[in-house]
């Protein structure tokens, strides 16, 4: 009965670790390739133009006839936002496989997207006389999208698999809980059971035996 203490207590504390560990990692399998490659396609699509002659990095430094094609603070904020969460945050999350990181480029990524249309919007209503959104403004757009997308099956399929990893846990504990209950009543079993005299014969006769007759 030991020996099987000791193995559902190796199972358990296994289990545990794999669940801290699922806790604390993610496992994006294939999609760690799709992600990697929106990463590589986002940085380049800050070398296109994003507003007329107005490339990525003009707009991240105001450089460059920046302010002469009148780029507003929506198509900085989104550019800015890209980079970090789509390039910066995303390559961590990938290299350390951190799931807080990976939540952090979801987020990002999300804010992202919705900064990104502001952005393109803000170029559709310019005043007359600017050039309206350029090719890298609207790649960079669809690329957080599509991050934003993969980042989060990564983490939904991560969640998945802690839930796993509880309800498994759980299922152990129970098993282990339902044999100290059948160890407990085994124990009590033999006390009520074993011998109550002091040799182990049972209950002492005290009775005076009869006298014989003469």
């Amino acid at each position: 009965m030991k020996k099987e203490h000791t193995a559902i207590d190796a199972l358990r504390t296994e289990i545990e670790a794999a669940e801290r560990r699922v806790a604390r990692e993610i496992e994006p399998g294939p999609r760690a390739l799709v992600v990697a490659i929106l990463v590589f396609v986002l940085l380049g699509s800050f070398i296109l133009p994003h507003t007329g002659d107005v490339r990525g990095w003009d707009v991240l430094f105001s450089s460059h006839g920046a302010g002469a094609a009148a780029v507003a603070l929506p198509s900085r904020v989104f550019a800015w936002v890209a980079l970090v969460f789509g390039v910066g945050i995303s390559m961590l999350a990938l290299m350390t496989r951190r799931w807080a990181l990976a939540w952090l480029a979801l987020a990002g990524s999300a804010l992202a997207s919705g900064a990104g249309l502001l952005a393109i919007w803000s170029r559709q209503t310019v005043s007359a006389g600017h050039p309206g959104p350029g090719v890298g403004l609207i790649v960079a757009w669809i690329t957080v999208m599509l991050l934003t997308f993969h980042w989060a099956r990564v983490v939904w399929s991560r969640t998945i698999v802690q839930l796993a990893a509880e309800e498994q846990r759980r299922r152990v504990a129970a098993q282990q809980q339902s044999m100290t209950l059948l160890d407990s009543l085994e124990n009590n079993t033999d006390n009520t059971s074993g011998p109550e005299g002091p040799d182990g014969a049972g209950e002492v006769d005290t009775r005076t035996p009869p006298e014989p007759e003469d």
